[in-house]
Parts: C-alpha cells; sequence; structure tokens
C-alpha cells in the first residue's frame, strides 16, 4: 500500500493554480528586460512562428511537472508491504539436475530441456517462500553447486549458471544422488527430499544409483525422479565450454524410465515422465504439496522509501527546462 509519511506537503501544489491567478489580474509578473540588437533605424530581430510558443510551452510544462515531483518528493512516499519471517525450519529439497549435453536438445514446448528445467524450478522456489532448496549438476561428475539455504537468490543464480556440457558428457546418477544425500544427512528440517530431473539412465561414476537411494532411505530421505525429454529424433544444439565450438544436430532420444522408477521406489518417491512444461509444472506443484511442512512465522511491514527517485526526476525536468529557455529561447537566466 502506498501512503505519505508528509502528506501535509501537498498543499504546496496550491500555489500552482495561485500564480496562475496573480498573473492573469496582472498582480504578478516576471520581470525581464527585453535585449534588442540592429542596425540604427534598421529592422531589429524578432521571434516569429509556432516555434518559440511551442519551446516556451515545453519549458513551462516541464517547470510545472517538475516542481510537482518536487512536492511528491517533500511529501515522502512510502510503500508498505508485509513479509513472512519464519521461526521454524521448512523442508529441505535439493535438486540433482542433469548438465550432460543431450539436455540441450530442444523438444520442451521450444526449450532446451535444461531451460525448461530451470523454469520450472523458479516457478516452484518462488512460490515456496518457507523452504530451502540445494542444488547438485551431474554429468559424468557431480558438483554441488549451493547446499541447501534460505537465501533463494542465491539459489536461482546458481542454477541459471548452469550450461550442458559443463560438467562433461555421461550421467553419472549414482554420485550425483549420493552428494545430495551427503548434504542433507545433516539437516534437521522435518522433511527432506531430493529432486533428480535427467534425460538418461546412469552411465558414469562409480556408485549404483540404487545404493544411493537406500543411503537415502535409511535417512529418510525422499527421492522424486524426472525422466524428461521427449523420444524420437530430435534438435540438439549447444557450446562446448572447453573448445567453444557449437554442436548441433539431431539427438536420438530413448531410455528406459524403468530404473528411475525403481530408483524412486526405493527411496519412497514417485516417478514423473515429463514431455512438456505442463507436466513439469504439475510434476513440480505434487512435489511441494508432497513434502510441505508446517512452520511458524509472523509477519513484519516493512517500509519503502522512493522519495529520492522523485527528486532525481524533478531534478531532470528542470534542468531540461533550463535547457529549454537558455538554447531554445535564448534566455540569460
Amino acid at each position: 500500500m502506498l501512503t505519505f509519511e508528509n502528506p501535509a506537503a501537498f498543499l504546496f501544489l496550491l500555489l500552482i493554480p495561485l500564480l496562475f491567478v496573480l498573473r492573469a489580474l496582472g498582480l504578478l509578473r516576471r520581470i525581464s528586460f527585453p535585449l534588442t540588437l540592429s542596425d540604427w533605424k534598421g529592422k531589429s530581430f524578432a521571434w516569429k512562428g509556432a516555434g518559440r510558443k511551442i519551446a516556451a510551452f515545453i519549458a513551462q510544462g516541464l517547470c510545472l511537472a517538475g516542481y510537482v515531483l518536487l512536492v511528491i518528493a517533500f511529501a515522502n512516499p512510502l510503500l508498505h508491504h508485509q513479509e513472512k519471517l519464519y521461526t521454524s525450519k521448512g523442508t529441505d529439497i535439493l535438486f540433482v539436475l542433469d548438465t550432460s549435453p543431450s539436455m540441450a536438445a530442444k523438444d520442451i514446448a521450444g526449450m532446451t530441456r535444461l531451460e525448461a528445467a530451470k523454469r520450472g524450478i523458479h516457478t516452484m522456489v518462488n512460490a515456496s517462500r518457507g523452504a530451502s532448496f540445494g542444488l547438485v549438476a551431474m554429468a559424468s561428475e557431480a558438483a554441488a553447486v549451493v547446499p541447501p539455504t534460505n537465501d533463494h537468490d542465491l539459489f536461482l543464480q546458481r542454477l541459471d549458471s548452469l550450461v550442458a556440457g559443463g560438467l562433461g558428457e555421461g550421467s553419472a546418477i549414482g554420485v550425483g544422488l549420493s552428494s545430495a544425500v551427503y548434504h542433507l544427512i545433516s539437516s534437521s528440517a522435518p522433511k527432506k527430499c531430493i529432486v533428480l530431473v535427467t534425460d538418461g539412465e546412469n552411465n558414469a561414476g562409480s556408485i549404483h544409483p540404487e545404493t544411493a537411494a537406500m543411503l537415502a532411505a535409511e535417512n529418510d530421505i525422499t527421492i522424486y525422479t524426472f525422466g524428461i525429454g521427449t523420444r524420437g529424433a530430435v534438435p540438439i544444439e549447444y557450446i562446448e565450454p572447453e573448445s567453444g565450438r557449437v554442436r548441433s544436430g539431431y539427438y536420438e532420444s530413448d531410455f528406459d524410465s524403468g530404473p528411475l522408477e525403481d530408483i524412486a521406489s526405493l527411496a519412497g518417491g514417485q516417478y514423473f515422465g515429463i514431455e512438456s512444461t505442463l507436466a513439469l509444472a504439475d510434476a513440480l506443484s505434487a512435489v511441494s504439496q508432497l513434502q510441505a511442512s508446517v512452520q511458524t512465522f509472523y509477519l513484519r511491514t516493512a517500509d519503502e522509501h522512493f522519495w529520492h527517485l522523485f527528486l532525481s526526476a524533478a531534478g531532470i525536468l528542470l534542468s531540461a527546462a533550463w535547457i529549454f529557455r537558455r538554447i531554445f529561447l535564448g534566455e540569460v537566466l
């Protein structure tokens, strides 16, 4: 809600009609000394045409607008908004995101699989302010990008930095899941889960995915698996991070969803086949509902000041008015 800390300042706006009334009555006129330059008994220079009138009108309008903005700045506009401050810990959700080159296949609403996954995660994070989110990037190897954190801006920034092929080729699903389990074991969150987003089967790494899934189950960590992508020949294009070369062509997409279903089953979760943005949104929404936890919080009212924005705008308009008067109208003061 927008309010003003000093609303009495708007009384200064009454000076504008008062000024026009006094000028109309001839009681307050601007003092000016015209300087006419001409040859002896010759024709003097004079402003003619509509150009000068238009410039004078614009300059006057800029002055009035600048004055109004100064009054608004003096009134100190405030935007009141409430924010939730949680006093108890929420769910920890850690994404294991496949970044292998095949995730650059464009078959999800014209987007790459990786880009579609990012957008879906963005939506989920923005709608789940009480949860903590973490991220593990996975391809031929796995790397913890950010541990579970309440700093959602940091999480989304790290998420957006991921590129297809950044960790090599292949899918070390077992290693990625093990890394995620490691970062969740010591968490005191009431609920903990891992969301695996991949378009392939485990073909790299020294840890079997089912071993990681059983380790998760032993530590009360639920695993949800998302098999993203359509089947058949799909276009693919990505830039190799090391060489900078563009790789493009068609990728024959076909993988067995059975292993992903087994992983989810072992860790008390569920498998979702993702072939569209709608399916992705529904799957993420289902995970949010299944992993929702009750949190205590209180509301805090925060005030955001905007006077400096109006003051800056007033300065710009008044400077523009001065330029019009000085350059286009030739006024000295």
